[in-house]
């Protein structure tokens, strides 16, 4: 709870002389503000970095009804979080810009993906 949300904190880094401690919130001086959202990791091919997709209801007056739209964000992972693979369920905080598309960093995988996948 160093970081000021109800998040376990991860175990320090394996190579402290090597770890990037500046966009670190757990160890480091990145520091969370703002949203913290809960999402599907989709695609983890960039370095440093997963997409995490949410889906949300929003409702459509002119019908009455509920429309489902996604939203795709980019967020930091942090190296004390890493290896995350595609399917977990992860929470992500909102931080400073961390590049052009990144605002946000993973603080938490909530549950794993499967191993067992379809045959």
């Amino acid at each position: 709870m160093g970081i000021g949300l109800d998040v376990q904190q991860p175990p320090e880094p394996d190579d402290p002389d090597s770890y990037d401690y500046e966009t670190c919130p757990f160890y480091g001086e990145l520091s969370v503000r703002g949203q913290i959202l809960e999402g599907e990791v989709v695609s983890t091919d960039m370095e440093k970095t997963v997409i995490v997709e949410r889906e949300y209801d929003v409702t459509v007056p002119k019908y009455d009804r509920q429309m489902k739209r996604r939203s795709r964000i980019p967020a930091h992972v942090p190296g004390v979080l890493e290896p995350l693979s595609v399917g977990d369920t992860v929470r992500i905080a909102e931080c400073r810009p961390l590049s052009k598309t990144k605002s946000h960093v993973v603080v938490e995988v909530a549950s794993t993906a499967t191993a067992g996948g379809a045959d």
